[in-house]
C-alpha cells in the first residue's frame, strides 16, 4: 500500500464519548482498516500539523442490517482509530449545524 497522508483518515468521529475523550485531547477517527499505527501517527501529523503522542487502534465488526425483501444488508467492517495529542495542542472539529 502507497502511503498517502489524506486517504488514511477516512473521516473524525464526533460522538458523545469522542467529544468526552476531546477534553483529553484525545481524537477518534475512521481509518483504513489496512493502515498501520505509524502511519496513522505521521498522517494526523501531516494533515493537522500537531504532535502525535499514542495511537491505539481497534477493528469493529460490521452489524447485520434489517432485510429488504429477500436481501439481507450487511454493515462493512471498519478501523477506529484513537490518537493522543501533546497537551496544548488541538484539532479543530467542524460543528455540525442544526
Amino acid at each position: 500500500m502507497s502511503f498517502e497522508p489524506h486517504a488514511v483518515l477516512k473521516r473524525i468521529l464526533v460522538t458523545e464519548r469522542s467529544t468526552q475523550l476531546k477534553e483529553l485531547n484525545k481524537y477518534v477517527f475512521e481509518v483504513l482498516p489496512e493502515s498501520t499505527k505509524g502511519q496513522i501517527r505521521q498522517a494526523v501529523e501531516t494533515v493537522f500539523k500537531v504532535d502525535v503522542l499514542d495511537v491505539n487502534t481497534s477493528r469493529v465488526h460490521g452489524k447485520m442490517r434489517r432485510r429488504m425483501g429477500r436481501a439481507g444488508g450487511y454493515q462493512s467492517d471498519w478501523k477506529k482509530a484513537i490518537v493522543t495529542v501533546k497537551k496544548g495542542q488541538e484539532i479543530k472539529i467542524p460543528e455540525a449545524t442544526v
